[in-house]
């Protein structure tokens, strides 16, 4: 029996869109596959600057986006994207400073002013000489920093700390490595190692008396729950680095590297203004919740991190003139 007209043409246009559809999938997956690993959750605003990011290159890469530690812990990812085992990262500076010591001074307290005068220094000849630093000796190339807020000291006590005296004998959870230790200790405290999905219960059961993060993330991981007060220390920019490894950076074409790094620009300046919007806000929203939010002296704590850095044999490894460099921006 023949197949009337109407059908016929019904038909052909249902073949047609299946095969534009099954095209199009043979396209996205012959892409190049990029994983993407982070310690932050998925309600995290840098989550949502990865989402954006990944719409950006859709027509040349498919991404496979893992928050919260799923895919590799915090402090792996940056032996992960050397290994080969994945291809991008939002990975902390700390973790680049344990393999190159110069770059310890990036992650020294009270360095950066705030959020403009970070990325100022990323797009300087001095913060291209460090990112060149970290392709040359590490494999990986660097996006851009992500800053995701200011860092300040949560406890779960309510005896307020005014200078870094009033630190001492405090179990600070500081991420694992020697950056972030020393980093404890510049502000006075007993840094105490711990991996970021733990802190919470870490606060709750006394296993520490605090935690430093930036007020966005006190917020999504909701360690304000099982917190007394926020000491706004500001004592570090706090910033992670958007990199992909080397080996897939190399294997694009140079129209390619400038749409990737447009997108990856335009997802970080994004989520920059977002954590700026978000800091604003969240210090009325923590004393509603019952916290004690107030500032210390800030000159004190600052001048006594500085000491310590300064006198301790990691400022030995810092580029010559690189502070200068810094301050100077």
């Amino acid at each position: 029996m023949p197949i009337p007209a109407k059908c016929r043409g019904i038909l052909a246009a249902g073949v047609m869109m299946f095969a534009a559809t099954t095209a199009s999938v043979a396209i996205a997956q012959d892409n190049p596959r990029l994983r993407f690993s982070a310690v932050f959750s998925e309600q995290d605003i840098r989550a949502e600057m990865m989402q954006r990011f990944e719409e950006a290159i859709a027509d040349d890469f498919t991404m496979e986006l893992h928050y919260g530690g799923s895919l590799f812990s915090q402090g792996s990812e940056l032996v992960a994207l050397q290994r080969g085992n994945l291809e991008m990262s939002n990975v902390a500076p700390q973790d680049v400073a344990n393999q190159i010591p110069a770059w310890s001074i990036l992650t020294s307290a009270y360095l950066f002013r705030d959020a403009e005068h970070l990325l100022t220094f990323f797009g300087s000849e001095a913060g291209e000489e460090m990112k060149a630093m970290a392709e040359e000796q590490l494999g990986v190339h660097i996006l851009g920093p992500t800053f995701f807020g200011t860092r300040h000291v949560g406890l779960v006590n309510d005896e307020r700390i005014e200078t870094p005296e009033d630190m001492s004998g405090v179990r600070l959870r500081m991420p694992p490595g020697e950056s972030w230790q020393f980093l404890g200790r510049a502000l006075g405290a007993n840094p105490t190692a711990m991996a970021y999905a733990e802190v919470y219960t870490g606060l709750q059961t006394g296993a520490i008396d605090g935690q430093d993060n930036p007020l966005p993330n006190v917020q999504n991981m909701r360690f304000y729950e099982v917190m007394d007060q926020i000491a706004l220390t500001s004592h570090l920019v706090a910033f992670d680095l958007l990199m992909v490894s080397s080996s897939v950076w190399n294997n694009m074409t140079p129209e390619q590297q400038q749409a990737f790094q447009a997108a990856a620009d335009e997802a970080i300046a994004w989520s920059t203004a977002e954590h700026q919007r978000k800091e604003q806000e969240l210090a009325d929203f923590f004393s509603e919740q019952g916290l004690d939010v107030y500032t210390p002296d800030i000159d004190a704590f600052r001048e006594y991190a500085q000491q310590q850095y300064l006198e301790s044999s990691i400022s030995d490894a810092w580029p010559e003139g690189m502070l200068e460099r810094i301050n100077n921006l």
